[in-house]
């Protein structure tokens, strides 16, 4: 029997070691079927050589631990619900795009519009991120520990993003209600993103995102609260520049 068969169950119990699936050996399209079967009675899942491949580990709907091991390419972990995902490299374009919940880390730097709609869970990336992170996200949390790019929370609606590092230009632009938390300097602010008070709350959200993702122990207060100034909501002609 081997090491999938003994995963594979029709009622029974087997064996709960990690379950390894190596990408160059048995293909994408293969791998990805694998995680969403039904009767895969394993806990945690290790992608090997995932090569820069796109779409690894999409669409994941139930609780499972899956680690890929190197750099994928575009929509990692896509829609991803219930599941946690680590990425041991790099992510390519929009990876965690459209996720409902779960996690997803990604130990290294991550290109544009990570997080991109995403509606819920959690999104960590250790490294950088480039720009539109978190464009049009709908309740998403966010967690950069480097520099974001620039039209990053663009038309963001709810959630929240932290940047440990700095971001780029045209932070928040045209942004609703996500809330915003950068430390380092921003380049420049997108329309009707403007700086926010941190009231004793947003210092104790904040640290609690900070703790939850590895980053405890910061100082919050040098970090600064950006929002929207609402101005936007309905249409003015006094603000037509600004659309």
């Amino acid at each position: 029997m081997d090491t999938l068969t003994a995963h594979l169950t029709k009622g029974g119990h087997a064996m709960r070691e990690v379950l390894e699936l190596d990408l160059a050996e048995r293909g994408l399209r293969e791998v990805n079927g694998i995680l969403h079967r039904t009767d895969l009675d394993a806990d945690a899942v290790r992608i090997l050589n995932p090569a820069g491949k796109h779409s690894v580990a999409v669409g994941l709907n139930r609780a499972i631990r899956v680690t890929i091991e190197g750099h994928t390419g575009y929509y990692a972990a896509g829609m991803n619900q219930l599941a946690d995902v680590v990425i041991n490299g790099n992510a390519g374009v929009g990876v965690a795009q459209n996720m409902m919940s779960g996690s997803v880390l990604v130990r290294g730097n991550a290109s544009q519009s990570a997080g991109a709609t995403a509606h819920g869970g959690l999104l960590v990336v250790e490294g950088d991120a480039a720009a539109r992170c978190g464009i049009s996200m709908k309740g998403v949390d966010i967690v950069v520990g480097g520099n974001v790019g620039h039209m990053s929370a663009f038309m963001a609606q709810a959630g929240r993003l932290v940047v440990r590092g700095d971001a780029g230009e045209a932070l928040g632009d045209s942004l609703y209600e996500a809330r915003i938390y950068v430390r380092g300097t921003v380049a420049s602010l997108g329309a009707d993103c403007v700086v926010k008070e941190m009231r004793p709350e947003h210092h104790e959200e904040l640290a609690g995102l900070l703790k939850s993702t590895g980053f405890e122990g910061e100082d919050t207060s040098a970090y600064t609260r950006y929002g929207s100034a609402r101005r936007l909501y309905n249409f003015h002609v006094d603000n037509t520049d600004a659309y």
